[in-house]
C-alpha cells in the first residue's frame, strides 16, 4: 500500500462484520498498521471500531438491512460504556439508485438508513458513519460497476488505497464530529449521474 494515511489507534480493537473482499482486506492491513488489533471470532464483544462489511457490486444482492442493523445495534450496546466507532463500507448507489439495479438500491439505501438511524440513537458515545464506494478496481472492478465510470467526473475507477484513506478518517480518533453520514468514494459519479444509467 503505497503513501497510506497514517492515524495513531493505540491498540484500538477492530471487528469485521460482512464479506471480505480486496478493499477490506487493505483496510484491515491497514488499521493493523496503525496499531489496530483485529478481534476475531464473536466481533461485537470486544469491539472498539466494527467495520460493516456489505457487498459492494450491483446485480449481487446487497445484504438483508435488517440482519445487518441488528448486528450493528447489538455491537453499539455493548460499546455503550467506553465509545467506538461503527463504519459501513456500502455500494455509492446507498446514496443514489441505479436504474439497472432497483433492487440492489433500494436494499442499500435500507441500510444507509439503518446507519443513520444508530449514529442518532447512540450518539455522542458512539460515531456511525458510511463509506460508499463507486467503481473501485484491483486489477479488476472489486466495487461498482465499470458503467459507473461514464458518469465519473474524475474519469477513471479508484484505486483501493484511496478507499482505505476513507474509511481510515472515520476511524482517526482525531476526528471526533462526524456522525451519520456516507462520504462517497465514487469520483464524483453521485454528482455525475446520468439519465441513460
Amino acid at each position: 500500500m503505497s503513501a497510506a494515511m497514517e492515524i495513531d489507534l493505540a491498540g484500538a480493537m477492530i471487528a469485521l462484520d460482512g464479506e471480505t473482499n480486496a478493499i477490506v482486506g487493505a483496510v484491515l492491513a491497514a488499521l493493523r498498521a496503525n496499531g489496530g488489533h483485529i478481534v476475531e471470532g464473536a466481533p461485537t464483544r470486544a469491539a472498539d471500531i466494527l467495520l460493516v462489511s456489505c457487498p459492494l457490486r450491483p446485480g449481487t444482492k446487497a445484504g438483508d438491512p435488517r440482519s445487518l442493523y441488528a448486528d450493528a445495534r447489538k455491537a453499539a450496546l455493548m460499546m455503550t460504556e467506553r465509545g467506538g466507532r461503527i463504519v459501513f463500507l456500502i455500494s455509492a448507489v446507498a446514496g443514489m439508485p441505479m436504474r439497472r439495479h432497483p433492487r440492489f438500491s433500494m436494499e442499500s439505501a435500507s441500510i444507509l438508513a439503518g446507519m443513520r438511524a444508530l449514529a442518532m440513537e447512540f450518539g455522542p458515545k458512539i460515531l456511525v458513519n458510511a463509506v460508499g464506494f463507486g467503481a473501485v478496481e484491483d486489477g479488476a472492478i472489486v466495487s461498482g460497476d465499470k458503467a459507473m465510470l461514464s458518469h465519473t467526473p474524475v474519469g477513471r475507477a479508484g484505486s483501493v488505497e484511496e478507499a482505505v484513506a476513507a474509511v481510515l478518517f472515520f476511524c482517526d480518533p482525531l476526528n471526533s464530529y462526524t456522525t451519520g453520514q456516507m462520504l462517497g468514494v465514487d469520483g464524483g459519479w453521485a454528482a455525475g449521474y446520468g439519465r441513460n444509467f
